[in-house]
């Protein structure tokens, strides 16, 4: 697929110090500021005075047991923050994880048709089926265990039963005559009989359709029911790829895969994660990497490695070969990314440490700002529609790449300098959906 006359997205990884587990160590983080309001208003307001496209925020429902040294454990409760942050912004996007599992469909599309109209047209949501870890069914009263594939199903069902919430009320549906005392157009107000495998509603939604409709659908599954769930519903494929090599196939298999399930390629946008570390030259950045590299704790990285993957590393020497982890059973798609990286680098346990803890498995770019446009340009063109940059630190490594990298990919003409319009779709370049009941109707 060529690039020709496209530019590249950039999305902002928003989190509390950075991605590095033990970034909040490093003396120019600010992990005081982690509860602080004003914190994620100046990342914000960096990365849209940058022209990013959407800060994405992802999210945890449970606390973890290594809450005592990383400081990634933590955080608040994403369509709030973005709520607030709606208020001291204007273009950049606002995309919000919120999980299919542990909410309801009512719940979920009130809270984005709010967000939506709050922020004049600018919200994303990234569905997730969430980790089927027991501290998060515990949290939310459920025990029992659900297999892989319902996670799946129901989440589509899911987002479809929020897309008829969404369509409960047409675009002219709100009248406002005074003078004849008319609120509302009943008739353009829609109920609906949904019974399906998982949930029963009826509608319809107790807010007006919202500026584009429904929110920007995101979405991240890798395994492959993930990936034809995401090829059949999202329009933005956040991805973790470790290589080159990788990236293109996945791009390539995604794009296939919507085009199977009659959808236009355009019509969904892959942006892998890549984590920067930025220097004015080569030898600052990597003395910045280093710096970042001293902060962490091996034993830390590996017990969380072994917690990931569950299978313990511990027992294994620190400088030897990664075991082969083909035998560990039900492997996760995280563990075979693991064992991916592992053997495609030659890793020894404590390199696979290092290199997890960096950017949890993404790829880290270490290099002057041209060092990096290189990189950004060469995946772009062949790999990617874009990418969530994913800084080691906060706030320095996003200021850093505002104001060296941006620069750079906006002379070579690969970025934008202004945004385009005043949505999130319309800066994606997608198409505000039709409401369903229009078609029905028309049809």
């Amino acid at each position: 697929m060529s690039h020709q006359h496209k530019q590249m997205i950039l999305n902002f990884f928003l989190n509390n110090t950075g991605v590095h587990e033990m970034g909040w160590k490093h003396p120019e983080a600010q992990p005081e500021r982690v509860s602080d309001l004003s914190h994620y208003i100046e990342l914000v307001q960096i990365a849209e005075a940058a022209k990013f496209h959407a800060v994405f925020l992802a999210d945890n429902l449970s606390l973890g047991p290594l809450v005592a040294t990383n400081g990634l454990s933590t955080g608040f409760e994403p369509v709030t923050l973005l709520a607030a942050l709606a208020a001291v912004t204007s273009r950049i996007g606002l995309i919000a994880t919120v999980s299919s599992t542990y909410t309801e469909p009512f719940n979920t599309a009130r809270l984005f048709a709010s967000l939506d109209h709050l922020s004049g047209g600018r919200a994303g949501w990234n569905v997730v089926t969430s980790a089927n870890s027991l501290s998060t069914q515990l949290n939310f009263q459920q025990e029992e265990s659900i297999t892989h594939e319902v996670y799946y199903n129901r989440a589509e069902e899911f987002v479809q039963l929020a897309k008829k919430f969404w369509d409960s009320w047409e675009d002219d549906a709100l009248v406002l005559d005074r003078e004849k005392g008319i609120y509302a157009d009943h008739d353009k107000i829609h109920t609906f009989d949904h019974h399906g495998p998982y949930y029963d509603a009826k509608g319809p939604l107790n807010l007006p359709r919202s500026p584009q409709g429904y929110p920007v659908l995101v979405q991240a599954g890798a395994s492959e029911t993930g990936k034809n769930f995401a090829a059949r519903t999202a329009e933005v494929v956040y991805t973790m790829q470790p290589a080159w090599e990788t990236a293109q196939a996945f791009y390539r298999d995604i794009k296939s895969r919507v085009e199977k399930f009659g959808r236009n390629p355009d019509e969904l946008k892959i942006i892998p994660g890549i984590c920067p570390v930025i220097g004015e030259t080569e030898e600052e950045a990597k003395e910045k990497a280093a710096k970042i590299h001293k902060l962490l704790d091996v034993r830390v990285g590996v017990k969380r490695i072994s917690l990931a993957i569950d299978y313990d590393l511990s027992a294994f020497p620190l400088d030897e070969p990664v075991p082969d982890l083909s035998g560990i059973p039900n492997q996760k798609t995280y563990s075979k990314l693991i064992q991916t990286i592992a053997r495609n680098e030659q890793l020894t346990i404590r390199q696979l440490v290092h290199r997890v803890a960096s950017g949890n498995g993404h790829l880290t770019f270490v290099g002057t700002p041209v060092q990096i446009a290189d990189e950004l340009e060469a995946w772009f063109l062949k790999a990617a529609d874009g990418f969530a940059i994913r800084p080691q630190l906060l706030p320095g490594g996003l200021a850093d790449f505002a104001k060296w990298v941006v620069p750079e990919l906006q002379r070579r003409g690969l970025f934008h300098k202004e945004y385009t319009g005043r949505t999130l779709r319309e800066n994606l370049g997608l198409q505000r959906p039709v409401n369903s009941f229009i078609k029905q109707f028309s049809g």
